[in-house]
């Protein structure tokens, strides 16, 4: 008798042991954080910009990937996000408008293709959260700049939660425009300057209190049986440029770099830039940006010493959510990826913002750090595109995307370098092509010229379009840039 009760509790003990262990040997979906950062072109330490301070962002690189040569869809916030979202190339032109996912994504009703990545992996289990800017409206509300918020969202089915802390501005839109004493650029009628040093602390600007908002659902969410989705949408560096005034003082003026080049590019229309309108918009600067005439070396020092402290801001932000993840033992099984949704013209082509198909515009930040997985080289200069991020998100996630997405899967290029890889950018009446030498854009448009070359082995600045005098190369690259119409211009 004693014998047999010894022999079940040994089988017992067996059967817990290899259920146990058949359990634990289960590898639980990985919880992602996502980081969106507005207008962040690749103005950073890992990058091999060895003046600008981001040490947050390069040790996240020097733990995963950042990618040199990722460009965006679309050169404008809300078209890019589109992109982002739904892993597809703009189709029509409403698709290049910042108010894109409310026309065609806020007003319809749940259906069998989901909204974006974000429903779709709360479909397939996951829990989302969404804090900050990570579709177009600054708290993910429809409503306009001057506008109380309304119930609306603009992704209905994506999150479980959706949260925005606007503070002593009241509304996400006012946050967005924010200066340190609690005016906004609407509030002041633009009678304001595209910068500002406040003396304040990190939560003197609303990107502060989105951090500690981020904090705080990263303890609730450790909690979760399932696996989460974390969207955490920061404004700056768009404009205008405030920040706290130390991060200014990390920098010595004089140090500051302005553009390599800040002159009209050779042999092009003046269709293909811009008057820097949004920038101008800001009526107490102290110089306005034009192509007629370019703005003083002495300010563009000065507007680019501000973006870099906007950056550096941000980058402590990010810091600090990094540090939280490992703080509460989220890292190992916790994919964190860093998306900038476009770049930003600081001066270059004589512009200052972003709408162009040039490089500046189209060329933004991306890091991913996938847990235990540690890429041979962290720095990768691959062609990539913003529609690889869907499918990144769900070979990551071990799901099925729901359609054909445009886009292909960065996982096999953690490890290796690929150069037949290409990128396709939509504005302006335009497609432009990026391979890993050339960029070729065409337009559609009486303006002439209509086609762009620009040999990015011999002219990585864009100075001099190249176009006419290498027709030969125009028609054999022609076909690879056809390739991108997407009915867009038909």
């Amino acid at each position: 008798m004693v014998l047999a009760i010894k022999n079940i509790l040994f089988i017992t003990f067996i059967s817990f042991v290899f259920f146990s262990c058949e359990k634990s040997s289960e590898q639980k979906a990985p919880n992602i954080l996502f980081i969106s950062i507005d207008d962040l072109r690749t103005e950073l330490g890992v990058y091999g910009n060895k003046i600008i301070k981001t040490p947050n962002l390069d040790q996240l690189a020097s733990e995963g990937t950042a990618f040199s040569n990722h460009f965006v869809q679309v050169p404008t916030c809300g078209a890019s996000r589109h992109s982002l979202l739904t892993g597809l190339r703009p189709r029509t032109k409403a698709q290049l408008k910042n108010s894109v996912i409310v026309t065609e994504t806020s007003t319809k009703p749940e259906g069998i293709i989901p909204e974006s990545f974000i429903h779709h992996l709360k479909r397939n289990g996951y829990y989302t959260v969404g804090i900050g800017k990570i579709s177009h409206s600054a708290d993910g509300l429809v409503y306009g700049y001057e506008e109380q918020p309304s119930n609306k969202r603009e992704l209905p089915y994506s999150w479980d939660e959706l949260h925005f802390d606007a503070g002593k501005w009241e509304t996400g839109w006012n946050s967005f425009f924010a200066y340190a004493d609690g005016e906004n650029r609407q509030s002041m009628k633009r009678q304001v300057k595209p910068y500002e040093a406040g003396n304040v602390d990190d939560d003197g600007y609303p990107d502060g209190l989105t951090t500690k908002l981020a904090v705080s659902k990263l303890k609730d969410l450790k909690n979760k049986s399932q696996p989460f989705f974390l969207g955490v949408g920061f404004f700056k560096p768009h404009l205008p440029f405030n920040a706290p005034k130390k991060y200014w003082n990390l920098y010595k003026r004089e140090e500051i770099p302005i553009s390599d080049n800040s002159k009209i590019p050779q042999n092009i229309s003046l269709s293909s830039l811009h008057n820097s309108g949004e920038f101008n918009g800001y009526q107490l600067g102290e110089e306005m940006a034009g192509l007629n005439q370019p703005v003083s070396n002495d300010y563009a020092r000065k507007i680019t010493h501000a973006y870099y402290a906007a950056v550096s801001y941000i980058d402590a932000q990010v810091g600090v959510l990094i540090e939280e993840v490992r703080n509460l033992g989220l890292e190992n099984n916790t994919v964190i990826i860093v998306w900038g949704d476009h770049g930003w013209h600081l001066g270059d082509q004589q512009v200052w913002g972003k709408h162009t198909l040039f490089e500046n515009a189209l060329n933004s930040a991306l890091i991913i750090k996938i847990p235990g997985k540690k890429p041979s080289k962290n720095v990768n200069k691959t062609i990539v595109e913003t529609v690889d991020i869907y499918p990144t998100i769900l070979e990551l996630s071990n799901i099925k995307a729901p359609y054909q997405l445009d886009g292909s899967s960065l996982i096999p290029l953690i490890n290796k370098y690929e150069t037949k890889k290409v990128a396709y950018s939509y504005f302006r009446d335009g497609i432009s092509l990026r391979t890993s030498r050339y960029r070729l854009t065409k337009y559609f448009r009486k303006q002439q010229p209509t086609i762009e070359l620009y040999d990015h082995l011999n002219d990585s600045l864009e100075t001099k379009n190249i176009a006419q005098e290498n027709p030969e190369l125009v028609n054999k690259l022609m076909p690879l840039l056809e390739l991108g119409n997407t009915g867009l211009y038909n």
